[in-house]
């Protein structure tokens, strides 16, 4: 830890000491930008005005056909603003070429990407980066992955994803920071600071490219859990527990935000005036640009509020400023000619794209991101592996660990059993678009070579991801293929291969759970346990007697209360990126000491979705630990509880915590108070702990949560050492939305709870004067 620290403010240090200097600057930049816009502008056609606001799908364009193809035709002629997910700095130059020295007024293209979590180093997906609970880790992670990227030709990534998540049957959770707001909130910011930079620093260097929060608004409160499907709430929920994250971003000064595809309110995001507008850019000064999601523009006629040119009017009106391959904006001539759209309005969605240019310094240099001699210099580095390897490590929760089973011994017969044992591309991860997955290792890859002759490592399948054919090819699309298809064994055959090595192994590792494409875009899932065909395997491997560690890779949170049952050890791994299977070595032979800590709750069983920390007390609550009592708010069939909760992560070692102390048992309207807790490390490894603020407004004007993650320190201990870990507490951190939708703290009693986990918390309270 104290290495990748070192590396963060390596890294990081120059644009934080600029910080300071921003608010000097902006005001001489803002003008000289607006003068030079004012100028382009006036020279411009309502053709070229038009065309910047178009970003249409060009595919990945073959060296050498960049000046001869259709989208080089519409360039010329001044009707694309960028492109996106096109690989390779030679294609982006020679596209960039063909804007600059072939179109009348030589505006530059944006050129964007998918840079979710790394470019060809990935790190682990955003939901294993948020088990971290290091903010310097995941900036750095960003940091990199825009390093590597604008290496690449890219200036703009759809990224960071901040949608809070509570139904794990989305599969998009995979992508987000998990259920809380204050921790998806940090994250957000996090990640905005490590792909744009700090202060003056920000676009700056050709090493920093423009960050893009998605999917404004509300895009993970989807019904059903179903992708795309309808969102439907409150306001009063929306602004307390949705839209903080992406308030965030935009305080830490994001320059893009993109649309959501669902509905709010009954009018599609992408429609939408009060989010795009009141609340985006009225309420919260954003002063960026907005661009749909892919064909979201299109999609709201199937939405059913309009013809495709209502809703390409309906979207300009509501303050989207480019579009993504439906090419509706572009197409507002004739609205426009029809007095539909005003050129005001046209006018500033231009500004807006035209003012993102200028910020990355695209005007001044046109290929700023197309240095030829920097990708194989800074792509995949040996740093940047060694960094991703760390940052794996620390995403790694151990969520049972019986008879301290784990970390294994570098020594006798280890079998690796499972489909996902043995398989490099799915290492890396959903949204991993400019991954090599021939460079990715594998967890066999990973566990051999830290063994090296000191242990015998073998493999066996044991099964197939899943019974279904169909399923299991829907489930590993884009290359994620496990070979089901070209294995010509029965499901028994492999069943027998696996049972045969685990009776000659001295420790069994399971590799189960999902594959990447399980999770993600369009994969949902309404069984969130390890599929049928795997359940199967794992429940024979136990009754070999041997011990067993399930080593789980998900993309989501997972109902698995047979396995925590019966499984002595249990490593939820995620999906580690590029470098996971050394990774997973490291945690699995105790080179590295497990800190994650879950960022999802994980339920019992489907039934209980959604499950969430953070929820409301009810008028009929069940009593702490309670089950089952008649007329309070409980299940016949399961208890309340999680199956493992918010924030739950073990360790090699184990913490102790003293009792909380305040400084004061009363707070004054415009003071604070101080929050300590004395941690020590009570085992006998190093390691590092998750120091975990909630706080509970015990009486409002509105029913408030009955906690709520309000800070949150990681903190490195040494066996035996303790530390002292104080939380300032401040009226700001007590305030929340009230019915009028005004945000105020008021006066009354609170609990403070400290703890690892959110269940695990020792109390104390004070009175807000």
């Amino acid at each position: 830890m104290k290495n990748l620290k070192q590396v963060t403010i390596k890294l990081i240090f120059t644009s934080i000491l600029m910080l300071s200097c921003f608010n000097v600057f902006a005001t001489n930049e803002d003008l000289e930008m607006k003068k030079f816009i004012d100028n382009l502008m006036s020279k411009m056609t309502l053709q070229e005005k038009l065309g910047q606001l178009n970003l249409p799908s060009s595919g990945d364009i073959i060296t050498g056909e960049a000046k001869s193809s259709d989208i080089a035709t519409k360039i010329k002629q001044g009707k694309v603003g960028g492109l996106f997910n096109i690989k390779g700095v030679d294609k982006i130059r020679e596209v960039q070429r063909v804007a600059v020295e072939e179109s009348r007024l030589h505006i530059p293209l944006l050129f964007g990407m998918d840079v979710i979590h790394g470019y060809e180093t990935t790190f682990p997906i955003p939901l294993g980066l948020a088990a971290t609970w290091n903010m310097p880790a995941i900036e750095l992670s960003a940091r990199i992955a825009a390093i590597e990227a604008s290496a690449n030709g890219i200036c703009w990534t759809f990224s960071p994803m901040v949608d809070i998540a509570r139904d794990p049957r989305w599969g998009r959770m995979a992508e987000g920071s998990g259920e809380d707001p204050f921790l998806g909130g940090q994250i957000a910011k996090a990640m905005v600071y490590g792909y744009q930079g700090r202060g003056a620093d920000r676009y700056k260097l050709n090493s920093n490219i423009m960050a893009c929060v998605k999917h404004y608004a509300l895009y993970g409160a989807a019904e059903a859990g179903r992708d795309y499907n309808t969102t439907d709430m409150s306001r009063y929920r929306m602004f307390n527990e949705y839209l903080y994250p992406y308030q965030a971003a935009v305080d830490a000064g994001v320059g893009s935000v993109m649309a959501s595809f669902n509905e709010v309110d009954g009018i599609p995001a992408t429609a939408n005036k009060y989010l795009m507008t009141d609340v985006l850019r009225t309420k919260w000064g954003f002063n960026g640009f907005v661009v749909t999601d892919f064909t979201g523009i299109l999609e709201m006629v199937d939405h059913g509020i309009g013809d495709f040119q209502t809703v390409s009017i309906k979207a300009l009106k509501a303050g989207i400023d480019i579009d993504m391959v439906s090419e509706g904006l572009p197409s507002l001539g004739k609205a426009l000619k029809e007095g539909k759209v005003t050129i005001s309005e046209v006018n500033q969605a231009c500004r807006r794209i035209l003012e993102a240019k200028y910020k990355l310094g695209l005007f001044k240099d046109p290929y700023k991101y197309c240095s030829l001699g920097r990708s194989a210099k800074e792509t995949f580095t040996a740093e940047h592996r060694t960094t991703a390897r760390k940052i794996a490590a620390e995403s790694f929760v151990l969520l049972k660990n019986q008879n301290s089973l784990l970390p294994l011994a570098k020594k006798g017969k280890i079998a690796i059993i499972g489909p996902l044992g043995n398989t490099r591309e799915n290492m890396p991860g959903t949204w991993s678009v400019a991954a090599n997955f021939d460079k990715a290792v594998s967890l066999f890859d990973g566990l051999k070579a830290a063994v090296g002759n000191k242990a015998d490592i073998s493999y066996a399948k044991g099964s197939n991801l899943v019974a279904d054919s169909l399923y299991e090819v829907n489930a590993t699309m884009f290359g994620r293929e496990l070979n089901k298809t070209k294995q010509r064994r029965s499901d028994k055959e492999m069943l027998d291969e696996a049972l045969q090595l685990a009776s000659q192994s001295d420790v069994i590792v399971a590799a189960l759970g999902e594959s990447s494409e399980m999770s993600g875009e369009s994969s949902s899932r309404s069984d969130i346990g390890i599929p049928d065909v795997q359940e199967n395997l794992l429940r024979e491997l136990m009754k070999t007697g041997k011990p067993i560690v399930l080593v789980l890779f998900t993309g989501r949170a997972m109902t698995l209360p047979w396995e925590k049952a019966n499984v002595p050890a249990i490593l939820n791994v995620w999906f580690g990126g590029t470098e996971a299977g050394d990774a997973i070595a490291d945690v699995v032979f105790g080179d590295v000491n497990p800190s994650g800590k879950l960022p999802v709750t994980f339920p019992q069983n489907v039934g209980q979705i959604p499950l969430f920390y953070n929820h409301k007390n009810t008028g009929r609550p069940l009593p702490e630990g309670g089950w089952f009592k008649k007329f309070r708010s409980n299940y016949l069939d399961v208890s309340n509880d999680p199956l493992f909760p918010f924030g739950f992560g073990l360790s090699y070692t184990t913490f102790s915590y003293s009792d909380v102390k305040l400084s004061d048992s009363k707070m004054a309207a415009n003071g604070s108070l101080t929050a300590s807790v004395t941690v020590a490390n009570t085992g006998k490894a190093d390691g590092a702990e998750v120091v975990q603020l909630y706080l509970r407004d015990l009486v409002g004007s509105t029913t408030r949560p009955v906690k709520e993650l309000k800070g949150f320190e990681k903190i490195f201990l040494k066996a035996g050492e303790s530390k002292t870990v104080s939380f300032k507490i401040t009226p700001e951190l007590l305030k929340f939305y009230n019915y009028d939708l005004r945000y105020v703290a008021e006066p009354g009693d609170f609990i403070v709870m400290v703890g690892g986990d959110s269940e695990n918390v020792k109390s104390a309270t004070f009175t807000l004067q």
